[in-house]
């Protein structure tokens, strides 16, 4: 037995020291943590169990039959995080440069399969070179192992994906269909076809920070979820994001006892809403003066920021909040934010997360760069999200509401079920200067003084319509608020609809817009 265990010892050992010195020394340079050092830094002190650690490839020919390290270039296992179960693999690119083979995408496989079979969070750190090009079709094979257990978890289990370094080719596929991406700046990069291929194909030049780096994947591609300076942060980061949500779809969040009393008032909301409407106001503002402590972590804060997306707490209890905002494109609604919408509420609905919704916009974006890109399609996505959604759905005009775009942000029509606003909310077709040179475009072209008389019809079309109370006559909106109320009429809201369920017709999926 002592022999035995003295060779058990041995093995495990190069299995820790799996890359070579040279290899480890060149990762390090870049300001890079190792495989391990990174899985060590983001779960409990003490807490992971590693498996499969002694696994080793089984492929020959390429120079392949005397390489042979242990662990094949992933470390899988699981552990805890703020003492809750997860799983996780982290691709090692001082092995083989993280490359995947046979053996290497069934150690993922098989932690996939752990995490869903025992509804835990996945967490993913990818860190690799693509495909091995050694081992050929095997390693594509494993790929659409992982993408087909992707879609099995989706909406499950929360999976994460950390992107720590190069992840090109068909590896990209994979944290694209997870839940969350975490990328760090001038470190993580996620593209297709890598710059000397688009120079040879299209003729352009382009960096490989230009072409896949995290900032354009937060601000243009809509890709990037998260980005972190470095990648402790990054790290730090995925743990508060889990701090929010459920281990799997059928628990609830986690919830805290506040430390915010769930009476406070908020009465500088009502003194941060302009004296004019088309004065800009930040509607980040309105979201952490109402939420608990002010902590609000925006989903996508650097992509469509038309549409702020976040996860908050009201008296201790997780939400989704989304906002249109004024800040930004006056709050209007576009491609890139309805499906940015879209994507959070159906997230928030597949976690059991209540959503809040603050409703101020004009309209969806006018152009022919809207029509053609597909405004109508990307708008049905918002509305199919909303009126999909079994969670519970609290409405709050702050003030624009106006046509279709009305509609879509978590109107009554479309399934909310509370809609509050406040005094200074107009809900109505279109704002009143369009209004009135539509229903009044005869007599207008009639007055002796245009202006004059288009003046008073705005002020009388205003009076009449650009307010709450009709709405709230014909119960489109349940009640008109203080803004200062706003907080705890909230909470008492989502503690009546705690209990709420819904009877779904039975169908193999819905058919939703793509």
């Amino acid at each position: 037995m002592a022999q035995r265990l003295q060779e058990l010892e041995e093995r495990r050992d190069q299995a820790l020291r799996a890359g070579s010195p040279r290899a480890v020394e060149r990762h390090q340079s870049k300001g890079k943590m190792t495989a391990r050092e990174r899985i060590a830094y983001l779960v409990d002190e003490g807490s992971f169990q590693e498996l499969d650690m002694l696994a080793r490839h089984r492929a020959h020919g390429m120079g392949l039959d005397e390489a042979r390290p242990y662990t094949d270039g992933v470390i899988t296992g699981f552990g805890a995080i703020d003492g809750r179960r997860v799983c996780v693999f982290s691709q090692d690119a001082t092995v083989f440069g993280g490359s995947l083979g046979e053996v290497h995408g069934e150690k993922i496989h098989k932690i996939m399969d752990l995490a869903a079979s025992i509804g835990v969070p996945l967490i993913g750190l990818n860190d690799g070179g693509g495909a091995r090009v050694q081992e050929g079709v095997v390693g594509l094979n494993a790929y659409g192992g992982i993408f087909r257990r992707n879609v099995s978890a989706s909406g499950v289990i929360p999976q994460i994906s950390v992107v720590l370094g190069p992840c090109a080719g068909g590896a990209v596929y994979s944290p694209a269909m997870t839940d969350f991406i975490f990328m760090v700046r001038e470190t993580s990069q996620l593209f297709i076809t890598g710059p000397d291929v688009v120079k040879t194909v299209t003729g352009e030049d382009v960096t490989l920070e230009q072409l896949g780096g995290a900032m354009t994947h937060a601000s243009r591609s809509g890709l990037a979820t998260f980005v972190a300076a470095d990648e402790k942060s990054c790290l730090d980061d995925v743990r508060h994001l889990l701090g929010f949500l459920p281990t799997n779809n059928l628990e609830e969040p986690p919830s805290v006892v506040p430390d915010d009393d769930p009476d406070r008032v908020t009465p500088e909301l009502a003194a941060l809403m302009p004296s004019t409407p088309n004065q800009p106001y930040d509607m980040k503002a309105v979201v952490t003066a109402v939420v608990d402590d002010g902590e609000y972590l925006e989903y996508f804060r650097h992509w469509a920021m038309n549409l702020t997306c976040g996860f908050a707490r009201l008296n201790g209890a997780v939400v989704g909040v989304l906002g249109n905002q004024p800040q930004v494109l006056a709050g209007v609604l576009d491609i890139d934010s309805a499906e940015k919408g879209a994507r959070f509420v159906r997230t928030c609905d597949a976690f059991n997360i209540p959503v809040v919704t603050f409703v101020d916009v004009p309209g969806f974006m006018p152009g022919t760069d809207q029509e053609y890109g597909g405004i109508i399609r990307h708008g049905a996505k918002l509305i199919y999200a909303y009126c999909e959604a079994t969670v519970p759905l609290i409405q709050v005009v702050t003030r624009k509401a106006y046509g279709g775009a009305y509609i879509v942000m978590s109107s009554k029509s479309i399934g909310a079920d509370l809609a509050y606003a406040w005094p200074s909310a107009e809900l109505a077709v279109m704002g009143p200067q369009g209004a009135v040179e539509i229903v009044y475009r005869r007599e207008l072209g009639e007055a002796a003084d245009r202006t004059t008389r288009r003046a008073d019809l705005v002020e009388e079309y205003t009076q009449r319509y650009a307010n709450p109370y009709v709405a709230a006559e014909r119960g489109f909106v349940d009640d008109v608020i203080d803004p200062a109320d706003t907080r705890r009429v909230l909470i008492r809201s989502l503690e009546m609809l705690a209990t709420k369920r819904e009877h779904l017709v039975k169908r193999k999926h819905g058919n939703i817009p793509l």
